[in-house]
């Protein structure tokens, strides 16, 4: 059978049996297509297929049209961050917990992915961020993020200080345990559960989100996407800092550094069976009420 994508790639949970018998079935299943099969590294070594083509994530991502990541939200995020940059299409098979990222069940994923594969699908664009943290002029480390970016103290529950600035304007100071820069698709994630707002995908924004801070005063802030964010933080802190990358990437912060956060020039592409309703899975996800009539 053909199909409007030609090689495809499997990404999977490591040690996971549930994810291994899913990729599995994703195997046979595609086999039946006309096309390229390739197999996260990872991963291809502990399902016993015979003569798997196996490759690296950034191979995928170069060589990959498509590519079916199964496990959670989180493993979504990992191979995100990667494939982004490669501008390949992204599905996920949830083999998580809430899995706000993952559309196809493990059970019955033939149906709709046979949909996707015969071209009946939705695309959507999510936007990363971009993450920079400056020394002495210099950068000393970056990374990216599908979710969040989030600047917080290396202990648990102390007090930071830092001043927060956006396209070069001073917008506040602020003493809290941390901040969360998130994007429309983290907005259901971590910040969600410090009390931001809930982001639809399409928007081309950000939030701030005060965690704990000193001053009731302090509420979330949503800024255009196109916003540069400067974090400076405050000489006096007397503790390690971190900026929490999807809380997957950690890049260590000293105190005086300046923190860089910005939209990442290359979106993330998910595609989702016929059907798909971002607040069908709000609804799902976070027990909302049904119709009343």
């Amino acid at each position: 059978m053909t199909t409007s994508f030609r090689t495809i790639g499997l990404i999977g949970k490591p040690n996971h049996q549930g994810a291994n018998h899913t990729l599995v079935s994703l195997y046979h299943f595609l086999c039946k297509y006309d096309v390229r099969i390739l197999v996260e590294e990872r991963v291809a070594a502990t399902l016993g297929l015979p003569a798997v083509e196996a490759a690296d994530l950034v191979d995928l991502g170069k060589q990959c049209d498509l590519a079916i990541v199964v496990g959670g939200d989180g493993n979504m995020l990992g191979a995100a961050r990667v494939l982004a940059r490669f501008g390949v299409a992204v599905l996920g098979v949830n083999r998580g917990n809430l899995g706000f990222l993952t559309d196809l069940s493990p059970e019955s994923f033939q149906l709709p992915l046979s949909e996707v594969l015969a071209g009946q699908f939705v695309t959507e664009k999510r936007n990363l961020l971009e993450i920079e943290v400056h020394r002495n002029d210099a950068i000393k480390s970056s990374n990216s993020a599908v979710n969040e970016a989030v600047l917080h103290a290396d202990k648990v529950a102390h007090m930071i200080e830092f001043e927060a600035y956006i396209n070069n304007e001073f917008v506040f100071s602020q003493r809290s345990d941390g901040l969360i820069v998130s994007t429309p698709t983290g907005s259901t994630a971590y910040s969600l559960s410090g009390g931001g707002p809930i982001l639809t995908p399409e928007l081309d924004a950000m939030s701030l989100v005060p965690m704990f801070p000193h001053t009731l005063s302090s509420r979330p802030l949503v800024v255009a996407g196109t916003s540069e964010i400067r974090l400076k933080v405050a000489p006096s802190n007397d503790a390690h800092l971190q900026i929490s990358c999807d809380s997957h990437v950690i890049l260590a912060v000293m105190p005086g550094d300046e923190i860089v956060i910005r939209k990442h020039p290359k979106p993330l592409f998910l595609v989702h069976p016929p059907g798909y309703s971002y607040f069908h899975v709000l609804r799902n996800k976070l027990g909302w009420g049904s119709k009343l009539y």
